[in-house]
């Protein structure tokens, strides 16, 4: 689980997105934040697999591959969200080694001194093509974190801020070469996009899978609530959306796993619609409970809120 789509030759599974997509999917019908920690250490193992050197991918992959580190990506700061290239964090070389400075914001699963991050960093001019990709150990100098936020969803992970100041980071873990950070962060997103899509089909099925659950004990009226017409068109409508946003996100894995020129284009497209179908047909499924939907013990509420998310990132 830990490298689905990574090479085998040091560890990795050896799949396609269209597996991972599979995967992430049936993770996420039984917790949506676990998918979605998963799915982002998926796209950190395959950038390392992609675009490292292999002395990198062999420091590095046997221990994404079992999950002894689990990665987190560190693009996001406070000023550069979908405005990747304005990113601040820079590195500085010194000798043998790059000096980072800057912080990290929204930075899942970060914290963990067993921790391993995939950090884009300036170490050239303003645009875009002087950012930098870096592999830097949870446990390196310079290195910490702050307070773990409070979120809507998403509790079962942390979210802090990462924060470099004089981390030293040997020179050998940029991953690619200098200034091919920002294509590689782009590359990543692509298959990124397609996984937080999975989590979101996932997640809505299980609360789907809930409400009709719930619906078929339920009594209202002298009669199960499940044999009134109007929420059966209801629970139609919901089995359909999902499954065109299924049929969307697979032709998008798909072209990515062929390298089809309008991949890139076909993964976003895929991220908007199946993220926002997800979270429109779990509230629906909410919906379904009446009152009960609103209590934790159901366990809808929870699906509601991590899929919230999913919208945004």
């Amino acid at each position: 689980m830990g490298a689905i789509y990574v090479d085998e030759k040091f560890g990795g599974s050896g799949l396609k997105r269209l597996d991972a997509a599979l995967i992430i999917e049936a993770l996420a019908t039984a917790c949506p934040g676990v998918a979605g920690f998963l799915s982002i250490h998926n796209m950190c193992a395959w950038m390392i697999d992609r675009f490292g050197s292999e002395a990198l991918r062999a420091r590095f992959i046997p221990r994404l591959a079992t999950m002894e580190r689990c990665a987190s990506y560190c693009l996001t700061e406070a000023n550069a969200g979908s405005d990747a290239a304005a990113l601040a964090t820079r590195a500085t070389r010194d000798g043998a080694h790059f000096v980072l400075n800057g912080q990290k914001q929204f930075i899942s699963g970060a914290g963990n001194e067993a921790g391993f991050y995939v950090v884009m960093a300036r170490t050239g001019d303003a645009s875009h093509k002087g950012v930098s990709a870096f592999a830097v150990e949870g446990d390196t100098p310079g290195l910490s974190f702050g307070a773990n936020e409070r979120k809507m969803g998403w509790h079962v992970q942390p979210t802090r801020a990462v924060i470099f100041e004089d981390c030293r980071v040997p020179a050998e873990n940029m991953i690619g070469k200098e200034g091919q950070g920002f294509s590689i962060a782009m590359a990543g997103l692509d298959g990124g996009r397609l996984n937080i899509a999975a989590c979101s089909l996932g997640g809505a099925q299980g609360a789907l899978d809930k409400a009709v659950a719930y619906m078929r004990e339920r009594k209202a009226f002298g009669k199960r609530i499940a044999e009134f017409q109007a929420l059966q068109f209801r629970v139609a409508d919901m089995v359909i959306e999902l499954e065109a946003a299924r049929a969307m996100l697979w032709r998008a894995a798909s072209a990515l796993d062929g390298l089809a020129h309008d991949a890139t284009q076909l993964c976003a497209m895929a991220k908007r619609f199946v993220t926002d179908t997800g979270f429109n047909v779990a509230n629906g499924a909410l919906q379904m409970f009446g009152g009960y939907g609103y209590l934790a013990e159901y366990g809808i509420e929870k699906i509601v809120r991590d899929l919230r998310v999913h919208q945004i990132l």
